[in-house]
Formats: C-alpha cells, structure tokens, sequence
C-alpha cells in the first residue's frame, strides 16, 4: 500500500500520527504540530497508530516508547514492515536514562528520538526536517517516474516507443510460438502527411498525429499494443489475433482516422490512411522481425495501390479497400 499515491508533495499539510499514552503530553505535541499547519491525528496505542496507517497517507510518525499493550518498538518494527518500500520517517519518544532502548529502537529502523521531557524548538525543528526529507524523497520517487515512462514512450503522443516495441514483439511472438497462437502485426502510415506540414505547419501537424494516435488507441482493445514506429506511422501488435481479426481492427483505424474531418487552424481537413496487415504463423514468417518486414511490406503496397486502403502480406492481390458497408467480423 502507498500512503503518498494520493497527492502531490505540496497539495496538501503533512499527516503526523502521535501514538503516546500519556493524555497531556500527547495533546501538548499535537497542539504544538497543528499550529504550524501540520494535519495531526493522536492517538493512545501502538495499534491504533498502525490501524490509521492502514487507513490512507501519512507523512510521520511520533512514538512514545513505553505504552501499554503493543509498545512503541514492536509498533516501530511492524511500521517499518508494511512500509518497507518507501520511505515513512518514524522519531521516538523516550526518557533520557532509557539508552537501551532507543538503541533498540534505531537498530530496527526507527530515524530518530527525541528525550522527554524535550525542548519545543528541538521537536518542532526535527519534525520540519522529516517531514522536509519525506517531501524530498517523494519528489524523486515523482521523477524516477517521468523518467522510466519517457524510456519506452513516445514523448509526442503517449504511445509506446520504437525502443520498447521491440522487447514487447519479441514477448509476443515467443508467446504465439509456444502456445500456437496467432499473432496479427498491423502497420498503419497517414496519406500525404507532409502536405500537412508544409501547408499548415509542424505544430499542426503535431496536433494532428496526436489525434490519429488517440483515435487508433480506441480502436483497439487493451492488450494490444499500439506504438508510434517514427513520423506518422504506427505499429500495432495484435496478441491472439488472427486474419479476420486483424482485418477487423484494420478496418476500425481506417475508418477512424478517413471518417471524421481533422480540424487544423480553424478549418477541417479529411485525411485517410494506408494499413499493411501481417499474420502468424505464416511459411514466410518465422521471427519477429520477419513479421514487422511483411507488415511493411504490405503497407509498401497499399501505397503502390493508391493508398487508402488495406493491404494484406502474403494475400496475393488482396488489396481490401473499405466501403461504406459494415466492417468485417471483429476478433
């Protein structure tokens, strides 16, 4: 579970749980937290702490060593256990003589203690600065994020990129091998797309494989996997999917990309697209790459034919140039 999925690092005042059973002392910190904004909810056990953890986000902990039932370190210890996979700053509360303890308590992950009775502006100081160190590692786990996403996306359209294409057809095609399943590869290229931007612009044109991306992304189901194979193109691979089916989603991205008129710079402009369409197992596909060639190989001649249209690899003579009839039967 994540207690930090919920927000941003600045949308919201931290959450500070203060498990201590003594009911002035608790008060007296909790008080002194909420005037400095922080959300604080005080609670007078160890398994009360841990039944608000379970309950939603939570910045910091403050435990008080010595209560009753499930003490302060046992609570420190299973703490630590549910949020083993990011970082929940927890400081403990502790009298001055009990050395052993927060020895213990430090050994079993708890980051810091303060002594009772303790100084307001050392609390409050040490508070401020691991609840600065959570935002922190909040915001890094924020941009490892961004970074791992921008490694196998396409920037422009949100697409999966050439570089990930490649693993996950590899994936694909070991799995269609094993279990003798077809798998349909779908090659798709917008007619004329440089008219588009030297007419209009390439930020025009940008906005308009933008669009052509969502609108093929509706056209197929979730686990297929639609990538954007450079300029305009897109490649589409099309798990357990065979002939009629791939012809199926072919004719739904033709259709969705010719049908509706773009609109670019105020005015609307029809646009159609040329489909390559490739299917394993076949006798002349026997790798992947193989399967990505025959798809653009088939594209290559749905140009040749006058474009707008779909063509089949291995289908000789099938060049499928959709009416206004209904489409083939899906997969």
């Amino acid at each position: 579970m994540s207690f930090l999925s919920d927000r941003s690092p600045s949308s919201a005042p931290p959450k500070v749980i203060i498990a201590e059973d003594d009911s002035l002392t608790r008060e007296y910190v909790a008080t002194l937290l909420r005037n400095q904004g922080i959300e604080v909810e005080a609670v007078d056990s160890g398994q009360k702490a841990i039944n608000r953890l379970n309950r939603g986000r939570v910045d910091l902990i403050l435990l008080d060593i010595v209560m009753p039932g499930l003490d302060g370190l046992d609570t420190c210890r299973l703490i630590k256990g549910i949020t083993q996979d990011e970082y929940l700053p927890i400081i403990l509360l502790t009298a001055k003589t009990d050395i052993d303890s927060r020895v213990t308590g430090l050994r079993i992950g708890a980051d810091d203690y303060i002594c009772k009775p303790f100084d307001e502006r050392e609390l409050l100081a040490r508070v401020n600065n691991f609840l600065r160190i959570r935002r922190m590692h909040e915001e890094l786990n924020e941009s490892r994020t961004q970074l791992q996403l921008l490694s196998f996306r396409d920037e422009l359209t949100g697409l999966f990129n050439y570089r990930y294409l490649h693993s996950r057809v590899s994936e694909e095609f070991k799995r269609a091998e094993r279990y003798h399943e077809p798998l349909a590869c779908i090659m798709a290229d917008i007619d004329f797309f440089k008219d588009v931007n030297d007419r209009f612009g390439h930020d025009a044109g940008d906005q308009v494989i933008k669009e052509s991306a969502q609108r093929v992304l509706n056209a197929v189901r979730e686990i297929d996997v639609v990538a954007r194979y450079g300029g305009e193109a897109f490649l589409l691979i099309l798990p357990s999917t065979n002939f009629p089916g791939a012809l199926a989603v072919a004719d739904r991205i033709w259709r969705a990309i010719g049908t509706e008129p773009f609109h670019i710079i105020n005015t609307s402009h029809k646009l159609t697209t040329s489909l390559g369409v490739a299917v394993f197992p076949s006798s002349d596909i026997r790798t992947k790459d193989d399967l990505i060639k025959a798809a653009d190989c088939a594209l290559f001649q749905s140009k040749r034919e006058g474009r707008d249209g779909i063509c089949v690899f291995q289908h000789q003579g099938y060049f499928y140039h959709p009416g206004p009839s209904a489409p083939p039967t899906e997969q």
